[in-house]
């Protein structure tokens, strides 16, 4: 993507419907209420020929600088700056308003060739509020309709007049820089609200590209990020906090939720923030199972761990106990992490890429018999009805979370105490700590079976 454009406009008039009209995927949150997109989101787009880098921001209000409004203003002026070109959205049904005409002076000033788009520009409602916008004085307005995908060419044409060498000829060598031998490990931050997970990402990043604050619930799109750390390339996406289902009430919540769990079930690893004040809070447990059955690596980030009083043996009592609450993440990758200061980032991202690699871990079949034949010698499968169960061979036919079958005769009855202790068996021998792993029973054809039923 040769270039980058930031839409920009007053809450509730379209951008995030916009942006993803234009990535042609749902990736921002879409909502009737104004104010729903706060952090800035990028995407590649794509219009006609032209492919480029687009910037969805939070609605243009005038706020006290320090306030949660005025951080999320400060956030779109960064993303103004980074742009080539802005995109100053309106509403067509209303006109230039007086708030629009405050923030076109801002757009104006910034130097920045400018497009003004009239969105929801559909039926002759509009039509007075598309003369309106002559008097912002960015030039003719665009007239489009982002929810129904009328008026591109327009937009198109406009682009290309406000960036004439940038949309010149298609730009391939983008999409052919993207492509690397190791593509980025894709992470997910998830915890409960307010837990840090954006303090952190910003942390590891090195700059404030997330917003942050005292107020629980900031975060609500699902946002992703682009992180080379010590030569490593990562994709992080930033989450909403997940709060226990009884709880979520409001349909913003329940979108963002979603969109958490989507970020969660598209992640190679997922970091479980948790408060070292409130370690074992039920919903940490919960989340943290919850990754566990989406079949995700795992790593537990004990935040605010620099608040902690320093005691002799904290940090085994800590291992212990997430074993004990966790048996089915037996081992995993622990970080004690201050997202404020940045205490811990290193190890943090040494245990991303160790459980990355235990999560790809193949075990050959060979070695799997031989273990098979060691745990059922040490330990025999139960009898059922007098005749013991019989365990033949097992193979791994994928990773990702490591995936095992295990062939047999009447193997359906087995235990789930007996299908535990051979897993944990797998976790110990093959050196599979902390990851989750999918134990699948297969029994043999009996080709006798038809004829007892005779």
């Amino acid at each position: 993507m040769s270039f980058t454009v930031a839409i920009v406009g007053r809450p509730n008039v379209g951008k995030s419907t916009l942006f993803n009209r234009l990535v042609g995927r749902r990736l921002a949150l879409v909502d009737d209420r104004p104010g729903v997109t706060r952090d800035r989101r990028e995407g590649a787009a794509r219009l006609g020929d032209i492919n480029f880098k687009v910037i969805d921001t939070a609605g243009l209000e005038d706020a006290e600088r320090h306030s949660l409004s005025g951080r999320m203003q400060s956030h779109t002026a960064a993303a103004i700056a980074q742009a080539d070109a802005i995109l100053f959205l309106i509403d067509a049904r209303t006109g230039g308003t007086g708030a629009d005409r405050l923030f076109a002076d801002i757009v104006r000033k910034s130097g920045k060739p400018a497009i003004l788009v009239a969105n929801k520009s559909e039926g002759r409602a509009a039509e007075a509020g598309v003369l309106d916008a002559y008097a912002l004085g960015l030039g003719d307005p665009v007239p489009i309709s982002a929810e129904h995908g009328e008026g591109l060419a327009g937009l198109y044409e406009a682009l290309r007049a406000a960036l004439p060498e940038a949309t010149a000829e298609p730009d391939d060598r983008d999409d052919a820089a993207v492509i690397s031998d190791q593509p980025p490990i894709r992470i997910a931050v998830v915890g409960r609200p307010n837990s840090g997970k954006s303090t952190l990402i910003n942390r590891l990043l090195g700059e404030e590209r997330l917003l942050t604050g005292p107020e629980a619930g900031i975060t609500r799109d699902a946002i992703a990020v682009d992180l080379n750390w010590r030569g490593r390339h990562f994709r992080i996406h930033d989450t909403a906090g997940l709060r226990r289902r009884s709880r979520i009430e409001e349909k913003l919540e329940k979108l963002s939720v979603a969109d958490a769990l989507n970020a969660i079930r598209f992640a190679e690893v997922v970091i479980v923030i948790i408060d070292a004040q409130t370690p074992f809070d039920e919903q940490n447990i919960r989340i943290a199972d919850l990754v566990e059955r989406e079949g995700r690596a795992i790593v537990i980030a004990v935040n605010k761990w620099d608040l902690i009083e320093p005691e002799p043996g904290a940090l085994s009592r800590l291992r212990g106990n997430i074993d004990r609450l966790l048996p089915q993440l037996k081992g995993v990758e622990i970080a004690l992490v201050s997202a404020k200061t940045g205490r811990g980032l290193d190890r943090l991202m040494q245990a991303v890429g160790e459980a990355h690699a235990v999560w790809n871990r193949r075990v050959p079949t060979a070695a799997l018999n031989r273990y098979l034949a060691e745990a059922t010698a040490s330990h025999p499968p139960p009898a059922l009805r007098g005749r013991r169960l019989r365990l033949d061979y097992m193979t791994q036919p994928k990773s990702r979370p490591p995936t095992f079958v295990l062939f047999g005769s009447r193997v359906s009855a087995l235990p789930v105490a007996y299908r535990r202790y051979l897993i944990n068996g797998l976790r110990d021998t093959f050196a599979l700590p902390g990851t989750p792993i999918r134990l699948t029973l297969r029994g043999k054809h009996n080709p006798y079976a038809a004829r007892k039923r005779r």
